[in-house]
């Protein structure tokens, strides 16, 4: 670890911090290209074709293992409730500006539960369950077992009324749906707490037997994916703005 962070009571890891840069610096790759999508200049289904809807559930995957190894870590240097509802409350917040956000823009398929709100959800589960060590990869396996199993029962054996009740919006936030809910992000309960689960197995681990994979001084050229990874929620919440108004005033000066 940094010399800045041995100073703190909860350091830092570089290499957490790197991977979870990583995986924004993906997700901004992937919204530019859909933002210019968007904007005409490129012709691609975001929503069909499987070279983008796999990118997208690796990298929502990517997220919630690194948000899952986070808690882990936080939960092993003793991070008290109180400052777990105070960052807890800030996804919450954010989660509620890119809804109101993307009402705005997309008003017939607003985002009301992305993968912000899908966290917020998820990191209390975790945060209850995160001390279970191992058997969290049990659990996550299962987690995602669940999904596949649940939907299968709601789509071949059970009545179309149940069906048609859990592909509602009121309890669509679990993920026993039968058809994808028109909506721009979609992360639900379930399978994504079991990425998460996962994560935080693997959290836990690194903080135990692996503890000799953390606290390495991290390449040069990989400090910017730390930097970005330390900042990821204000990262989030910034990078769609700035490119979308760069694209805007691109279209400007074209006079398109």
């Amino acid at each position: 670890m940094t010399h800045a962070a041995t100073k703190s009571a909860s350091p830092r890891f570089d290499e957490v911090d790197a991977l979870r840069g990583f995986a924004m610096l993906w997700m901004t790759v992937f919204h530019f290209c859909f933002d210019l999508n968007q904007s005409g200049y490129i012709k691609q289904d975001f929503y069909h074709d499987a070279l983008w809807t796999w990118q997208r559930t690796l990298i929502v995957s990517l997220f919630l293992i690194c948000a899952g190894i986070g808690q882990a870590i936080a939960l092993q240097q003793g991070q008290t409730w109180g400052r777990f509802w105070r960052r807890w409350a800030q996804v919450l917040a954010c989660a509620l500006l890119v809804s109101a956000g993307s009402w705005w823009m997309y008003p017939q398929s607003f985002i009301y539960f992305g993968v912000l709100h899908g966290i917020a959800v998820i990191l209390i589960v975790v945060r209850l369950t995160g001390h279970w060590g191992r058997w969290l990869w049990l659990l996550g396996s299962l987690a995602i077992a669940a999904k596949f199993v649940g939907a299968y029962f709601l789509q071949a054996l059970a009545p179309e009324s149940l069906a048609a009740l859990f592909n509602a919006p009121l309890l669509n936030w679990l993920g026993l749906i039968t058809r994808l809910p028109i909506t721009e992000d979609y992360v639900p309960v379930l399978p994504w707490l079991g990425l998460m689960w996962w994560g935080a197995a693997l959290g836990a681990w690194l903080m135990g037997d692996g503890q000799r994979y953390l606290g390495r001084p991290l390449a040069p050229q990989l400090r910017p994916l730390a930097l970005i990874g330390r900042w990821s929620l204000s990262y989030y919440m910034l990078h769609q703005p700035v490119m979308i108004g760069a694209l805007m005033a691109l279209a400007w000066w074209l006079g398109r």
